[in-house]
């Protein structure tokens, strides 16, 4: 990766006519924008089905994509909605995305397209299932929990299913085949608009970093069809689940709930599911940021049933016996350890054996001058600067809520005083950074405070829901940022 800049912003963030961000022309004309301002890479978060709280991170499935993200005016042009149909789905133009709407509307949308399906088209589906093999058990986990009025896989009142007996799967395919096509249909159209959208952004010199979450959820279609690979009791129940510490983003640590990984199982088999993960990721992603890497050399143990987070235990990660399968078998795979969080030695040093740039998060830096994330004590190149994250707040948001004495020190190191200067400066002294490449967010380059913060971790409600305004991005923004691009040599 040569040294170059990007910006963070989540695809389902993009404005858009219908609710939600899509993979149609807002997204093709923010990747030309991103050609204007002089960028190289453009950040998303996780693009699969969103679950709890509308997470991103909490996803029926690791290798499935967001239905709620695919173009309608795509389908409408290939002859499978018409314009009133369209017209009748527009949402006015708001902040926040309204997710409960969505939920609402979109898949009768879609079954109503899935009904006009052509020869031609119902084919392609048939060929795209064929190259993809977890579309199967996805699709039928799809139907199965329509039919079993969205109970969790482990509270389905027919046990052979719940435990993936093959007889009862074939059996349950042939009743809900109609449902089971339906969802093999949602996955080939998302995925040919992503391809199409993949390569626009490539054509422009654009490359796209995807987002590899390290748990999976409970209720998922990848832990109900291989609970082989997770730590669970014999009705499908985790003992213990995953979670952090108490940190910087709350003081009660954050139980997460995913189930745990069975290692060493994972190990004996050369951690195939892995590598069927990455591999899926890869045809979606130009580079991949390994979520929480610290979990690779210790993870937090939680017992399930616990309140917080606080109970858990640190138990040894995979390490290199799994990273080296990765980066062995993927040798063009550009990755980004997310190596933030309590850190030890021994992650900085796994970090280091694997090959990986880490991130520095400006956010983060103005504890004082020994601070590792002030851009003068990067020990070389090999990272990846943020202005903050998702589960940060905007630049502008974050100096509202600092305290005193970092609010204060910050001035002093960035030669800025006050809350747009701080702003602009953060920006400044991460483009001029030594790191290999800068990434802002969106909401920063647009001045955005705490309004435009899209994660707030350990809060369950409320998240994931802002929007970038339709007139935000102008030729005047990309200028500016191109020049600022420039001037610092990226």
């Amino acid at each position: 990766m040569e040294r170059s800049s990007g910006i963070l912003l989540p695809v389902f963030s993009l404005p858009g006519a219908y609710g939600i961000g899509t993979l149609g022309r807002e997204a093709r004309a923010f990747a030309d924008f991103l050609r204007d301002a002089g960028q190289r890479w453009w950040q998303v978060l996780p693009v699969g089905p969103t679950g709890a709280g509308n997470s991103p991170y909490t996803s029926a499935s690791t290798f499935a994509g967001n239905p709620l993200l695919i173009d309608l005016e795509d389908l409408r042009d290939r002859g499978l909605l018409t314009e009133a149909e369209l017209s009748a789905a527009r949402m006015p133009e708001g902040a926040a995305i309204d997710y409960a709407a969505l939920y609402e509307t979109r898949e009768p949308l879609l079954r109503r397209a899935f009904s006009r399906l052509d020869g031609g088209e119902a084919q392609a589906v048939r060929n795209f299932a064929a190259a993809n093999p977890w579309l199967r058990e996805y699709a039928l986990y799809r139907a199965l929990k329509a039919h079993f009025g969205e109970a969790a896989w482990y509270d389905w009142p027919d046990k052979a299913l719940r435990d993936h007996d093959p007889a009862a799967l074939d059996a349950w395919r042939t009743r809900l085949a109609d449902n089971v096509a339906f969802h093999e249909t949602v996955q080939s159209w998302f995925f040919s608009q992503w391809k199409a959208l993949k390569d626009h952004a490539n054509s422009l010199g654009v490359g796209i970093i995807g987002d590899l979450p390290i748990y999976v959820s409970l209720d998922s279609a990848d832990v109900w069809s291989e609970r082989k690979e997770f730590l669970l009791d014999e009705t499908g129940k985790p003992s213990r689940v995953a979670g952090v510490p108490p940190d910087y983003f709350s003081a009660e640590g954050q139980l997460w709930g995913n189930p745990l990984y069975d290692w060493a199982a994972q190990k004996k088999d050369g951690f195939g599911w892995w590598i069927r993960r990455v591999e899926g990721a890869s045809h979606l992603f130009d580079a991949i940021r390994i979520d929480h890497f610290r979990a690779f050399e210790r993870y937090w143990s939680v017992p399930a049933g616990a309140e917080t987070a606080r109970e858990g235990r640190w138990e040894p990660g995979p390490g290199m016996d799994l990273l080296g399968v990765l980066t062995n078998w993927f040798p063009h795979i550009t990755y980004i350890a997310e190596d933030l969080g309590l850190l030890t030695p021994e992650v900085h040093q796994l970090r280091q054996t694997a090959g990986l740039p880490g991130m520095k998060v400006l956010e983060f830096a103005f504890s004082g001058p020994d601070n590792a994330y002030l851009p003068h004590n990067y020990d070389s190149r090999r990272c990846v600067c943020y202005t903050g994250t998702h589960d940060n707040d905007t630049a502008l948001g974050w100096y509202d809520h600092a305290g005193e004495a970092e609010r204060a020190f910050a001035e002093r190191y960035l030669g800025a005083s006050g809350r747009e200067e701080v702003r602009r400066a953060l920006l400044r002294w991460g483009m001029g950074s030594t790191a290999e490449l800068f990434v802002a967010q969106m909401q920063d380059y647009l001045a955005l405070g705490s309004e435009g913060r899209i994660n707030v971790p350990g809060v369950a409600e409320g998240n994931w829901r802002w929007r970038m305004a339709p007139d935000a991005v102008t030729p005047a923004l990309a200028a500016e940022i191109r020049t600022l691009t420039e001037t610092y040599g990226r």
